[in-house]
C-alpha cells in the first residue's frame, strides 16, 4: 500500500499549478516537494507532471491520479475526523423534537440521567405533535412514531422499536353499548380518533389469524394530542385507538379495557431522525445511542 504523504504533496503541486507556488503555500523548500513528488512517481512507476524551467504540465495519467488521491485523502480526513469528534467531550447546546405523548411516558423519565451523565450538554426540547422540519429549522434530532416510516430527504433514520396500539373503552360504556364482537360491530359504536389536521382516515386492524380489516368512521371527537382522548375514552364518550404506553395502567387498574382484544392496530415504529452521520457532533451521537441503549425499555 502506498504511504499518503507522496499523494498529499502531488496534489498540492497540481492545485497550485507548479512546484514554487505550492512550495510557498505549504511553507517547505521546493526541493523537499519535488523530492515526494518524483519518489511517488517511481513507485508508481510513471510521470506524473513534465516539468521544465517554463513550463509544468499534469500528464493525462497525473489528472487521473490526482482525482483519486483528493477523493482517497478526502476519505483519510473523514476517518481522522470520526476518530476527533468520538473522543471529544460531548457538550454544547441540543436540539430535539419529540411527539407529546412519547416525551411524557418515555423520554421524561430518562433525560435525567441523559443530562447527569453529559453536564456539559444543554437540552433545548420541543415536545410537539407538529411534524417539524429538521433541516429547515434547525434541529439536530426529531422522535418519530410513525406505522410506515417513510424516508426524508437529506436525513438519516435510526429505529429503537416497535410500539403497541390497542382500541380501548371504559367498562361503564362498553356495559351500555351493543355488543362488540367483530370490527364491523363498531360502525354501530361512538369513536374517538387521534389525527393531524382533523384528516380522516381509517382505522387498520389486525386480527389473530393475520386478516385485516379497514373501518371507515366519523369519530365524535378528532383530536392531536393523546391526554385529550384518554380523557374522553375514561368519561366513557366512546372506543378510542391510543398507544399502549398511554393507556398502560389504565388497562392495568381496570379503568379501561380493551375493545376487540383479538384485533389490534399495525404497530407504529419509534425512530429518530438526523441531519447526517458524517461529522456528527459528539452532543448528538451521545444523545441517539442514549436514547437506542434506554428507550426501548420504557416503550
Amino acid at each position: 500500500m502506498q504511504p499518503l504523504e507522496g499523494f498529499y504533496y502531488f496534489t498540492q503541486v497540481v492545485e497550485h499549478g507548479g512546484f514554487a507556488k505550492a512550495a510557498r503555500a505549504l511553507d517547505i523548500p521546493k526541493s523537499r516537494l519535488s523530492r515526494h513528488v518524483t519518489a511517488l512517481e517511481a513507485r508508481l512507476n510513471v510521470r506524473l507532471v513534465n516539468r521544465s524551467t517554463r513550463r509544468f504540465v499534469v500528464t493525462d495519467v497525473g489528472h487521473e491520479v490526482y482525482r483519486h488521491a483528493t477523493a482517497m485523502l478526502a476519505e483519510a480526513d473523514a476517518a481522522l475526523e470520526v476518530v476527533e469528534f468520538a473522543r471529544a467531550k460531548p457538550c454544547g447546546t441540543l436540539r430535539a423534537s419529540c411527539p407529546v405523548a412519547l416525551a411524557q411516558a418515555a423520554l421524561a423519565p430518562v433525560l435525567p440521567a441523559f443530562l447527569e451523565t453529559y453536564p456539559a450538554i444543554r437540552l433545548e426540547l420541543s415536545v410537539s405533535n407538529r411534524r417539524v422540519d429538521v433541516l429547515a429549522e434547525g434541529f439536530d434530532v426529531a422522535l418519530r412514531v410513525r406505522t410506515r416510516p417513510t424516508g426524508e430527504d437529506g436525513l438519516v433514520m435510526r429505529t429503537f422499536r416497535e410500539v403497541d396500539e390497542f382500541l380501548v373503552a371504559s367498562p361503564a360504556y362498553l356495559g351500555r353499548a351493543v355488543p362488540l364482537a367483530e370490527p364491523g360491530d363498531l360502525k354501530a359504536h361512538t369513536t374517538l380518533d387521534y389525527a393531524g389536521e382533523f384528516e380522516r382516515r381509517p382505522w387498520e386492524l389486525l386480527g389473530p389469524a393475520g386478516q385485516s380489516a379497514s373501518l371507515e368512521h366519523t369519530a365524535r371527537i378528532v383530536c392531536h394530542d393523546f391526554v385529550v382522548l384518554r380523557a374522553a375514552v375514561l368519561a366513557g364518550l366512546g372506543i378510542a385507538r391510543l398507544p399502549e404506553s398511554v393507556v398502560r395502567a389504565d388497562l392495568a387498574s381496570g379503568a379501561l379495557v380493551r375493545a376487540l382484544p383479538a384485533w389490534r392496530s399495525p404497530q407504529g415504529i419509534v425512530h429518530v431522525v438526523f441531519p447526517t452521520r458524517r461529522g456528527m457532533l459528539p452532543a448528538v451521537r451521545a444523545f441517539i445511542d442514549f436514547l437506542a441503549e434506554r428507550l426501548p425499555a420504557m416503550l
